[in-house]
C-alpha cells in the first residue's frame, strides 16, 4: 500500500486533482470533508467546538461553519485552538481508511494543510498542486469569495514554495484540463511503480 499527500493552496486546483486520481483508481479522501464529519452535531468535536467557543458559533442548533471561519480567519490563536479540537480527530479518521483498504491500494489524502500540520502524517510519498497567486485568486472570485476572504486564507496559508520544499511530486495547474490530467497520468505512472517496488 502507498499511502499519498495531495496539498496545495486554496484555488490552486487540488480537488480536481483529486478526482482524476479516483478515475485512475486510487482511493481519494478530502481533510476537509473528514473535518466536516468529526464536528457534526453530537459528536466530541462538536461539543468540544461549544465549550470553546460558546454557543455564538450555532445557528438553529448546528454549527455555523461559515461564522466559525470568519472568526479563525481573523485571529491565529482562535485558528489554533480549532485545529488543536479537529486535527486529531481527522488523523483517527483517515487512519481507519487506511486501515480498511487493500494491501495493494494506492490512498491519496487531499489535505491543504500538510505544511501547517507539523507534518503529524506518515506519507510514503507527498504531491503538492501549485498555481500562481493570479490564478488562485481569479479562480477563488470566480467561486464568489470576496477580496477580503480570500486574503485571509492566503495569509492563514503557507507559500506554494513551502509546499514544494516538501514535496516528491510538483502538479502545475495553470493550462488546460487536458494538460493537467497529463501531468496527473504522469504522477500515477510513478506512484503505481513506487507501491509496487514497496510490496
Amino acid at each position: 500500500m502507498l499511502v499519498v499527500a495531495l496539498t496545495g493552496g486554496i484555488g490552486s486546483g487540488k480537488s480536481t486533482v483529486g478526482l482524476m486520481f479516483e478515475d485512475l483508481g486510487a482511493i481519494v479522501t478530502d481533510s476537509d470533508q473528514l473535518a466536516r464529519e468529526v464536528v457534526e452535531r453530537g459528536t466530541t468535536g462538536f461539543d468540544q467546538i461549544i465549550a470553546t467557543f460558546g454557543d455564538e458559533v450555532l445557528k438553529n442548533g448546528d454549527l455555523n461553519r461559515a461564522f466559525l471561519a470568519e472568526l479563525v480567519f481573523k485571529d491565529p490563536a482562535k485558528r489554533e485552538q480549532l485545529e488543536q479540537i479537529t486535527h486529531p480527530m481527522i488523523r483517527k479518521a483517515f487512519a481507519k481508511i487506511v486501515e480498511s483498504a487493500k494491501s495493494d491500494s494506492i490512498v491519496i489524502n487531499q489535505i491543504p494543510l500538510l505544511v501547517e500540520s507539523k507534518h503529524d502524517y506518515k506519507f510514503d510519498h507527498v504531491i503538492t498542486v501549485s498555481a500562481s497567486q493570479e490564478v488562485r485568486i481569479e479562480r477563488l472570485i470566480n467561486r464568489g469569495m470576496s477580496l477580503t476572504q480570500i486574503n485571509q486564507r492566503l495569509q492563514a496559508q503557507s507559500s506554494d514554495i513551502q509546499r514544494e520544499q516538501i514535496a516528491d511530486s510538483i502538479i502545475r495547474n495553470e493550462g488546460s484540463q487536458a494538460e493537467l490530467l497529463s501531468e496527473v497520468e504522469k504522477v500515477w505512472e510513478l506512484l503505481q511503480l513506487k507501491n509496487k517496488n514497496k510490496s
